[in-house]
């Protein structure tokens, strides 16, 4: 799942792991607290006493049945937001014999409840507390046997109170869209399964170490299309106007990737490999599918061939919806997106989703093909699809793709710490399973992941993933597994890296000094993380800058303070720490000005290093500084072009003429449409009347952004007419500059 993000703290409990064996999931999280194992007084405490959720240890869910295969006939009513169902579900007992199921089923009513013997159907007695359905069986059965319970029910979502967490919104499993029609919303249905709500529309074992094939009948007024997991297998003709699609999925997936969605979507068919890729969207976006999701295939290519897993699926498709909460979902074999994604050719001038696309496609081999076995372990899923976004960038845009999307993610990760603390990877204690979505579970683990293929380097890090799929396709997994995958293929013992990373909390702080006497540098690096976090073990590499060669060196840090020494011909012009920049956590180096700055960007030029250098010269006046931002105003990379635009100081006399030169040219002919909007507004600012012809120009523009951008430099020279320009604008256009122009009307 693709989410928006947040974390607040929680202190690191270094003894969890080596007393527990941990076993066991952009867009919002909180976690407060310590994390703590449940003690006996909280054990013994009285019933009617409230008992923190945080002292709850969170194992995998206990297996007493496994699902084998799941029927279901469905139709809907619209006025009342009911769903009318029957159900064939298909178990057997895990293990030991029993007598008893108990199915999760939120807020239904139900109208007989029986097994199939043969041809008979046998009633069977239970109970129900509007959540769970205790049904007694009319034998034991043995872990040897089959059984199938037929349920004919009725679900009744939107009269459920949500019990929602801070990341997913709301989990009513199923969602009635302007169902009676009013308006001009479009008519839909869709579902939402994670965590455990496709419970609140089909009777199941809900949990996601469970599997299941299954047939989903959808009847539907004609008009309307269906999508849900598998292959369309038939589609039926009603005489009363409906038509009945069957839809089925031949191989095992997690109760909470079961699908369905209902409306008028036009469909856009691609493929991949002799498979059926498509693309499902409201009629008027129809015309610009292929331009919002032509990289799919592409996708679909890469990661099977890099995971040596071909996609495993019988279809992939993507459908838009209207309302949804979430950014997207990655349902086996169809993904739910949020309108956002939905875009016209303009639109797609100024943005596109491909970061979310990337990120539920590779959900289908991380989460769908091999699934977390509990939420605690949430990491196996959304690290995983987060991770696969930095790769897909890298493969697409080259080194400079792969190292910005990778340092969005440490930058989301560390707006989520303090001081150095911050949740445990693979997580045991939380309030609400929702709760596991966050910075720590996408972001973190992302780049924990990058951070291992560095030291394990590639052949060998992608032949432990294909070990981890392929050992447990069609099942559920955890980090043990992983880890277990990876010491398979390199001979080498990882605990001590998942115990650092997965099963401990924090990251790092380095505050680090340089010195260079006789011929020698000396490096000095404290841990200043919080006392409370743990003393990291960090190997990391260092690149010394000398007499235009770069000498490399290795050091292991994993103390609170240590002090290296090399012998260096002469005294180094920069010294790059971690010039991979594979650390989770932060570098503070001291007495770094700007021209260290000027040298790192010019002649260290990753990504990392002209970020953080145009960074410094933001918020820095002197010469050297604006040097550093008249490079950066070329820089190939638009989001650093446009970081320089913002910062550039045009009062700089020495640069000025230089400065207004470069931004004329990106104003008039950059590729890419924030950085010439960016141009625009900059140069408007300057007030020279020189540049209206250039505002006028912009506002016939196809782009939304340059639009703006020209409206609001236009206002500066010529209020009245910019205000006459804006009012003549179609309503379409109208709509999409009118908030832009807010927003550039505050930039300096």
């Amino acid at each position: 799942m693709k989410k928006t993000a947040k974390s607040e703290l929680s202190k690191n409990c270094k003894e969890l792991s080596k007393t527990i064996k941990m076993k066991n999931h952009f867009l919002k999280y909180t976690f407060l607290g310590l994390v703590v194992l449940m003690s006996p007084k909280i054990e013994a405490q009285n019933k009617a006493e409230k008992v923190d959720e945080l002292s709850i240890y969170r194992a995998t869910p206990l297996k007493t049945h496994d699902l084998i295969h799941t029927k279901l006939e469905v139709s809907f009513d619209y006025g009342k937001r009911y769903l009318y169902g029957k159900e064939w579900i298909t178990l057997k007992p895990h293990f030991y014999e029993t007598d008893s199921l108990k199915l999760d089923a939120k807020g239904m009513d139900f109208k007989e409840i029986a097994i199939i013997d043969g041809k008979k159907s046998i009633p069977l007695q239970y109970k129900y507390d509007n959540e769970e359905l205790s049904i007694a069986l009319n034998r034991k059965y043995k872990r040897t046997e089959k059984y199938t319970i037929f349920i004919n029910y009725t679900a009744k979502p939107a009269e459920l109170k949500s019990k929602a967490g801070e990341s997913i919104t709301n989990s009513n499993g199923l969602y009635f869209i302007n169902p009676d029609g009013k308006g001009d919303k479009p008519t839909q249905i869709w579902t939402q399964g994670e965590t455990e709500a496709s419970s609140c529309w089909f009777p199941t074992i809900d949990k996601p170490n469970q599997k299941t094939t299954s047939e989903i009948a959808m009847t539907v007024e004609a008009k309307y299309t269906t999508l849900s997991n598998g292959k369309l297998a038939s589609q039926k003709v009603n005489k009363d106007g409906t038509r009945t699609d069957t839809w089925k999925m031949e191989q095992p997936n997690a109760p909470y990737l079961f699908m369905m969605a209902v409306g008028d979507f036009k469909v856009y068919k691609d493929s991949y490999n002799g498979k059926e890729v498509s693309y499902y969207l409201e009629p008027k976006y129809a015309p610009y599918a292929k331009q919002i999701f032509y990289k799919t295939p592409d996708m679909m290519n890469f990661y099977s061939k890099m995971l040596g897993v071909e996609y495993p699926w019988a279809k992939y498709a993507q459908i838009v919806v209207k309302d949804y909460f979430g950014g997207a979902m990655e349902n086996t074999s169809a993904t739910v997106h949020g309108e956002y994604v939905q875009k016209t050719e303009r639109e797609l001038l100024d943005d596109n989703q491909e970061s979310t696309i990337a990120h539920e496609l590779f959900h289908q081999w991380f989460g769908d093909y091999v699934t977390a076995e509990s939420w605690s372990n949430l990491t196996m899923n959304e690290s995983f699809a987060t991770f696969g976004e930095v790769l897909w960038h890298g493969h697409d845009a080259g080194q400079d793709g792969e190292d910005r999307s990778r340092y969005e993610k440490l930058q989301n990760y560390l707006r989520s710490q303090k001081n150095g603390d911050s949740p445990i990877l693979a997580r045991f204690h939380y309030r609400n399973a929702d709760d596991m979505f966050d910075n720590i579970s996408y972001s973190k683990g992302s780049i924990i992941l990058y951070a291992m293929k560095n030291q394990m380097g590639d052949e060998a890090f992608f032949k432990g993933l294909n070990h981890y799929l392929t050992t447990n396709a069609y099942k559920s997994g955890e980090p043990h597994q992983l880890r277990l995958s990876m010491e398979e293929v390199t001979g080498k013992d990882w605990l001590p890296y998942f115990d650092q990373w997965y099963y401990n909390a924090g990251s790092p702080i380095l505050d680090v000094t340089y010195k260079y006497a006789n011929g020698k540098v000396t490096i000095t690096i404290s841990q200043s993380q919080d006392s409370s976090v743990q003393t990291f073990t960090l190997p990391l590499k260092v690149d010394f800058y000398v007499n235009e060669t770069k000498i490399r060196k290795d050091i292991l840090i994993d103390k609170r303070q240590q002090s290296f020494t090399f012998d260096i011909p002469s005294k180094p012009e920069f010294i790059d720490l971690d010039p991979d920049k594979i650390l989770v956590g932060e570098v503070n180096v001291d007495k770094k000005t700007a021209t260290d700055y000027l040298f790192q960007y010019k002649n260290a030029p990753s990504y990392y290093n002209r970020i953080e250098a145009i960074k410094f010269a933001s918020k820095d006046r002197i010469q050297e500084s604006q040097l550093i931002l008249l490079e950066g105003l070329k820089d190939p990379q638009e989001d650093l072009r446009v970081l320089s635009i913002k910062a550039i100081d045009l009062n700089e006399k020495q640069t000025k003429d230089q400065v207004l030169k470069t931004l004329l040219d990106i104003a008039k002919n950059d590729k890419k449409t924030i950085a010439r909007a960016n141009a625009i507004v900059k140069l408007a600012s300057t007030g020279d009347a020189s540049y209206k012809n250039l505002m006028e120009e912009s506002i016939k523009e196809q782009s939304y952004n340059v639009i703006a951008a020209g409206l609001t430099g236009l206002t500066k020279y010529a209020p009245a007419e910019a205000d006459k320009t804006l009012a003549s604008l179609d309503d379409d256009t109208k709509k999409h500059v009118t908030p832009l122009m807010k927003r550039f009307s505050s930039q300096k």
